[in-house]
């Protein structure tokens, strides 16, 4: 059993330029996908970067603590993340920190004022019917897909086979019925469908059957006639003026409009193309809808669909509503899912959508149908989110806050080079390298986790990685020491390499462990910028344990053969007189017997 384990001991240790060509490798692949990608620096926090930093603490609406779990936070930061687009932001971050905090960190360059009014107050969503929409730019109108209920009673839209779909959740939206350039709908000035539409107390005091349409709505009286046209004047205006594919324009569409107010809106169809639309009163509220889901209905063959399920008050809204859209004309058939001013879902509908549930189909896929899910569940989210703290760092601050911390990395890496170089000597050649392939490595996995996860280097990130110095270096100390106590011991290096390496790879191991565990139990519990801490001293861990193994190590074999380490010349370190070395050991044997002279009988 002794000699195929040597076996194998010898030809790994034989072919110590497989690890370092694979390290190397890795390096080049690594750098190489860090420059493909354009980002080569890491992403700086708000700390570093200068910005604004908002926490927010989730409080239930009804004193029910069951209300503060992870769904309900996620469909939070969706809905937050949308908001922060919405203000044109690039590289805002919105996450969950702990049970019941949402950390919005805003960089440098936005109007703090006007993020902390939209990320803290609640989201507002509304069904209002679709009086006219076209895709914003369009010059010719075009022709409305094809749909019908499912027998079940469930909105369903379908779109083109060539659609897309979108990440967005109004990519369930089929493209609806496009106006002409004149903003007109199915041949009549969308003027008229506004002057037609019902008003809220119309429509609620009026059944399906006698609302069937905007025109069997009551007329308005004639002293209201001149109020009314202008209202519908000034949103043609509007309407024909709002351009949705400038970012400033979405954002301020339909600013400030009531519930029972028509306004416009913008959305975007799942070919990606902005769509703005004249909307009605809002019929129904969000917090009408009961539960939202995402379901694959394999029974239909629909794909990935939404279901709804309304409150006993939302049901029968919902079925007045659908009563009437289902005997117009598109897009008059549509009704607007509208979250926070923005479009992000508009079905239609063929008949009445009775029994308090209904169904969106469309061409989903299941990020899409969770997203619209999503949203929908977050009108009834009975969650209120308060102000905790807000953070403002200037630019200036940060970056005298990165070069602080860069010297000090600097000065750190510097101490530990001095270190080696004076009590290790000629190992530092060992060392040294094995410090510079850890620090590339970290340094490219950090630019490239930006882009991913959305890493961001902020200042206890940085402080992370300047104890991972020590933490590296340490590794390389404890494996040389064991190399130089089996010289202590009498063995010449390349055996002495071979011997110590099993048992000071036990203790980096452990001591890696432990490092990593603590990293681990600090990013789990923490809560804020601590977590970078945390992240950056996981990371470095783990790399430690890389380089050590492919690098230190077999690095350490192959200079072993060279003559100035194998003969332990004084400044390579590994000098066995100032090692204080024991005499070279040699195999002991047996008393020797005698070889001449007459044996006693006797003694025989």
């Amino acid at each position: 059993m002794a000699a195929p384990k040597k076996g194998r001991s010898a030809n790994a240790q034989s072919k110590p330029g497989r690890s370092l060509a694979l390290i190397l490798i890795a390096i080049v692949a690594l750098t190489g996908g860090m420059f493909a990608s354009g980002h080569t620096t890491p992403r700086l926090g708000i700390d570093l970067a200068g910005g604004t930093s908002i926490t927010l603490r989730a409080e239930p609406e009804d004193g029910d603590q069951s209300a503060i779990n992870q769904k309900n936070m996620d469909t939070a930061v969706d809905i937050m993340n949308r908001r922060v687009n919405g203000l044109g932001v690039s590289e805002a971050e919105v996450q969950t920190q702990g049970s019941r905090n949402i950390i919005v960190n805003i960089p440098k360059g936005t109007n703090s004022e006007e993020a902390r009014e939209q990320v803290g107050t609640t989201a507002k969503l509304y069904f209002r019917p679709v009086l006219a929409t076209e895709v914003s730019g369009a010059a010719a109108a075009s022709p409305s897909p094809s749909a019908s209920s499912s027998p079940s009673g469930s909105a369903s839209s379908s779109p083109s086979s060539d659609s897309t779909a979108d990440d967005k959740a109004s990519s369930s939206a089929s493209p609806s019925a496009t106006p002409s350039a004149s903003s007109t709908t199915q041949g009549r000035p969308a003027t008229d469908a506004l002057k037609a539409d019902p008003t809220p107390s119309d429509s609620a005091s009026t059944s399906a059957s006698d609302s069937a349409s905007p025109s069997a709505s009551a007329s308005p009286s004639p002293s209201g006639s001149a109020s009314a046209d202008d209202e519908a004047s000034r949103i043609q205006a509007e309407y024909d003026a709002l351009d949705c594919t400038n970012e400033e324009a979405r954002s301020t569409a339909g600013e400030g409009a009531k519930p029972a107010a028509t306004t416009v809106a913008c959305g975007q169809n799942s070919q990606g193309q902005w769509q703005k639309y004249i909307l009605g009163p809002a019929e129904v509220d969000g917090t009408d809808v009961d539960k939202a889901e995402a379901v694959f209905n394999t029974q239909t063959g629909a794909g990935w669909t939404v279901t709804m399920e309304f409150t006993g008050a939302g049901s029968d809204k919902f079925a007045d509503i659908t009563g009437q859209l289902a005997q117009n004309q598109s897009p008059q058939n549509q009704f607007a899912i509208v979250l926070d001013g923005e479009v992000v879902s508009d079905p239609y509908v063929d008949q009445a959508l009775t029994g308090g549930s209904a169904e969106i189909s469309g061409n989903f896929n299941q990020e899409s149908a969770q997203s619209l899910a999503n949203m929908l569940s977050y009108g009834a989210l009975p969650l209120t989110f308060k102000e905790d703290s807000v953070t403002t760092v200037t630019a200036a601050l940060g970056g005298e806050q990165l070069q602080a911390g860069l010297i000090a990395g600097a000065i750190g890496i510097a101490l530990v080079i001095i270190y080696l170089l004076l009590f290790y000597r000629g190992l530092s050649i060992i060392a040294i390298p094995s410090l510079l392939v850890s620090a590339i490595l970290t340094y490219v996995i950090m630019a490239l986790l930006g882009p991913a996860i959305g890493f961001a280097l902020n200042l206890p990130a940085v402080c992370g990685a300047i104890v991972a110095i020590g933490i590296t270096a340490d590794s390389f100390i404890v494996f040389f020491e064991r190399i130089r106590d089996e010289i202590r011991e009498g063995r010449s290096l390349r055996p002495a390499v071979e011997r110590a390496w099993p048992r000071a790879r036990r203790t980096i191991l452990v001591s890696d462990f432990v490092s990593f565990l603590a990293a681990a139990v600090l990013f789990t519990v923490t809560v804020g910028k601590v977590q970078g801490f945390a992240f950056t001293l996981g990371l470095t861990t783990v790399l430690d344990v890389v380089v050590v193994f492919l690098f230190t190590k077999p690095l350490m074999t192959i200079l072993a053969r060279k003559k100035f380490f194998a003969n332990g010349h004084k400044w390579s370190g590994l000098d066995p007189k100032a090692l204080g070395a024991k005499p070279p050991l040699r195999r002991t044997r047996g008393p020797a017997r005698p070889t001449a002279g007459p044996v006693d009988p006797k003694e025989a």
